[in-house]
């Protein structure tokens, strides 16, 4: 028999990856809890397993350091040997420079950096007057790692077995349908057919999404680490309490939330965890508390990240904000307005740049990476700082509301659209404005017409609807020529020439084989306010300004 040399070594790779986050979770719990015999053991049996794995490969420089750990191990487990704080933090630089050999090995040559042998000698070494832990890898490396594991997923037999039953059930409903339709069988016997086809192809979808579902609880473990090494970098105490752990969610949505989740939890502990005299002064305990939970609300995932830190400090959010010109006057905006500054680009209130933050980046990489899962995300500051994801379950499907504008179809995410009116115009309103302001129900609503707005080159619809939309606790209207209606759709992404237009979100095929253009919600309500103030700084026709609408604070 032929062995696939290649899928043996994606196997042992994702195998091993699959090991060394286990044995990372086994040492810090041991850390906490030096005496925790389960633990010891299964960082024992991981070593084991590795080292056989590498050997099988004829990786025999990999399995030979892992053996000398295994020793070690060993003698833990039989109560022969000690482990303590610094042992911990040399075991963790080997968890790491393992990750980095074994992505990068090939069986008979596989190397491993010489560091990998001064870690082994000072673990199983009597030396302990030494604080420095040698070939330690720094805080940005060790989390790098994070983001280079296999997107892999394991599936259940069971599933794969019901996936082969369906699509074996849909060939006999479509060879029965064409069947009917060759033979000329009356219609009520076709829909029928078209309807087990339909129901089946649901079927098989509805599994195909279960098969990209995956606990969370892993993927939120790895951030275990990253506090454990930030705090300890800046002489800090804190700890991850994880919340929700079997909460399932599509694996293109974890990729997406690696690293805004990085960036969150490292600003939790070098902005929001104070040190521990701080801490002690203002009556808390020494050691932080950050909080990683997941929980499912309605067809959207909420991922939420706390702190019982110091809080924000609105005083330097709004002095930041004026210096670099975002907003004048920010005395009376409510702190949930004020905050969202923090998600501009560049904007930082730290006086320095370290290695961990101060330039402005990280909260921007958050927003654009939830914006592109279609999500949302707000900041709250009370007795500390959380904020709040809302996600999709899954990236693959949406739940749209399809329009036309333009002789165009559009997309516009259903959770987001709250009503469709008809619209009607005021009579000092310009023919075709891009954006302007509607009356809904005696409250003043910003609109953009997705027309012009994407600079269709179309005949003006004398009866326009306007779809009221809402994100982050902001309120628009988009105009557009007609309703089709609501749409479950497969979502497909945007070529390279269409990525970074602005408004655009991706792609869906219609039933009728036409193209939609998914809208970016939020995108489009930025847009929508500054397109709205821009135009109404200036009464035009005597028409009525922002002011006289009332909606001077809607649009701060």
């Amino acid at each position: 028999m032929e062995l696939d040399n290649d899928l043996l070594l994606r196997t042992f790779v994702s195998e091993a990856e699959e090991i060394l986050a286990e044995m990372e979770d086994s040492l810090l719990a041991l850390e906490k809890d030096p005496a925790n015999g389960e633990k010891i053991r299964a960082l024992f049996r991981g070593a084991h397993t590795l080292k056989g794995n590498a050997s099988c490969l004829g990786m025999e420089t990999i399995a030979g350091a892992v053996h000398r750990v295994e020793d070690y191990l060993d003698r833990l487990h039989r109560g022969h040997a000690e482990i303590d704080a610094r042992r911990v933090t040399l075991l963790l630089s080997f968890v790491d420079l393992m990750r980095e050999s074994v992505a990068t090995a090939m069986p008979g040559h596989d190397v491993i950096p010489p560091t990998v042998l001064e870690l082994i000698d000072s673990l199983t070494g009597d030396d302990e007057t030494s604080s420095e832990v040698p070939g330690a890898t720094s805080v940005v490396a060790s989390e790098a790692q994070t983001t280079s594991r296999a997107a892999s997923v394991r599936v259940a037999t069971a599933r794969l077995d019901r996936a082969l039953d369906l699509t074996g059930e849909i060939s006999i409903a479509r060879g029965r349908l064409r069947q009917l339709i060759d033979l000329r069988h009356p219609l009520d016997e076709i829909s029928e057919a078209c309807s087990d086809v339909e129901r089946l192809s649901n079927d098989l979808q509805e599994l195909v999404m279960k098969l990209r579902m995956v606990p969370i609880g892993p993927f939120f473990r790895q951030y275990t680490r990253s506090v454990r090494d930030v705090a300890a970098a800046h002489q800090k105490q804190a700890r991850l309490v994880l919340e929700g752990e079997d909460v399932e969610v599509d694996l293109g949505v974890i990729e997406h939330l690696r690293n805004p989740l990085t960036h969150m939890i490292r600003n939790a502990v070098d902005h929001g965890i104070e040190s521990p005299d701080v801490r002690r002064g203002r009556g808390k305990s020494e050691e932080g508390t950050i909080t990683l939970s997941a929980f499912r609300e309605g067809g959207t995932i909420v991922i939420r990240v706390g702190d019982d830190g110091a809080g924000l400090n609105r005083g330097r959010i709004a002095a930041r904000a004026r210096q670099l010109g975002l907003i004048a006057e920010t005395e009376k905006l409510p702190d949930q307005e004020l905050f969202r500054f923090i998600f501009a680009a560049g904007f930082s209130t730290a006086e320095t740049v370290t290695d961990m933050s101060g330039r402005g980046l990280g909260m921007d990489v958050v927003r654009r990476n939830v914006e592109e899962l279609h999500g949302t995300v707000n900041v709250e500051s009370h007795d500390g700082t959380a904020f709040t994801l809302r996600l999709p379950l899954t990236v693959a499907i949406i739940d749209g509301f399809v329009v036309t504008s333009g002789r165009e179809y559009y997309v516009l995410p259903l959770d987001a659209v709250t009503e469709c009116i008809a619209h009607r115009p005021q009579e000092t309103e310009a023919d075709e404005d891009v954006y302007g302001i509607s009356n809904v129900r005696g409250e003043p609503v910003p609109y953009v017409r997705l027309r012009r707005f994407f600079g269709l080159d179309a005949v003006p619809v004398r009866n326009e609807s306007l779809v009221v939309v809402a994100s982050e606790g902001r309120r628009a209207a988009v105009l557009v020529d007609s309703l089709i209606g609501a749409r479950q759709l497969v979502i497909k992404p945007l070529g390279k020439m269409f990525q970074g237009i602005a408004g655009l979100a991706g792609s869906a095929v219609l039933g009728n084989g036409r193209v939609a253009i998914v809208v970016d919600v939020a995108a489009l309500l930025d847009s929508c306010v500054a397109g709205v103030r821009e135009e109404s700084a200036v009464p035009r026709n005597g028409s009525p300004s922002i002011r006289d609408l009332g909606t001077t604070e809607y649009l701060s």
